[in-house]
């Protein structure tokens, strides 16, 4: 699909990648730009419409679908890391749950509340965030890296399930970008601007997959060697 002329919506866009794919829509064309976040006071960009909402409630999935009926591009991005470690504090699990309401059953409830309109107006796309964490574990992020892992295969299984319709599902794969979540975080960083051109050329190809970074290239490259970057002692 083409981004000009389309009507895309975003989640989590009020800072850091979300941000960036919203100034892009608008740049290249979209007839309209609908930025979703919990607080839609902290969504300042011109020429968008802000949007209330949390992706943990599915019954506000289903009201912004029921508002905004003439997307036909949605960008699952709100994504949170609470740096879980297995054998960590005792609120681990809390953590963790938290990691997957909003990565995992986030991304679920608004595919599964939008893809009746994408079919209505022609199937269009769905692009979700995922990471390099998708394929590796940090142990100070277990929880995030489960959390992204189990997306992939929701990606995967949404691919299959909204074929039929014609809508085309283009998971991000991206090591670390230089926004909010890894400021503490030392080391190069992806230029979140870079990482929705490279997604936004992708889904105008129809590809399926975007490995945003040379890091995150090298790591599912090697997913199908004898000693796969999974299973490398990692320190943290």
């Amino acid at each position: 699909m083409q981004i000009k002329d389309s009507v895309v919506f975003i989640t989590g866009a009020n800072r850091g990648l979300g941000l960036a794919f919203a100034r892009a829509a608008l740049a290249a064309g979209a007839k309209k730009v609908y930025a979703a976040a919990r607080d839609p006071n902290g969504v300042t960009l011109p020429g968008v419409v802000p949007i209330a909402l949390d992706v943990t409630r599915p019954e506000q999935a289903e009201a912004a679908a029921r508002e905004c009926g003439d997307v036909n591009l949605l960008v699952n991005n709100a994504g949170i890391s609470r740096g879980v470690s297995l054998f960590g504090t005792d609120d681990a699990f809390e953590k963790t749950r938290a990691e997957f309401e909003t990565n995992f059953f986030g991304p679920w409830a608004l595919s599964r509340a939008f893809a009746p309109v994408l079919a209505a107006n022609g199937g269009g796309a769905i692009i979700n965030v995922l990471s390099i964490l998708s394929w590796l574990t940090l142990p100070g992020a277990a929880g995030y890296s489960a959390s992204k892992s189990a997306t992939w295969s929701l990606s995967n299984a949404l691919r299959s399930a909204l074929r039929a319709q014609g809508t085309q599902v283009l998971s991000l794969h991206v090591a670390f970008m230089d926004t909010d979540m890894t400021s503490g975080i030392p080391g190069p960083k992806a230029s979140p601007d870079d990482v929705v051109k490279k997604t936004f050329e992708a889904l105008e190809a129809g590809k399926f997959e975007v490995l945003a970074d040379p890091l995150t290239q090298q790591v599912k490259a090697g997913l199908s060697a004898e000693l796969p970057p999974y299973a490398v002692e990692r320190g943290g």
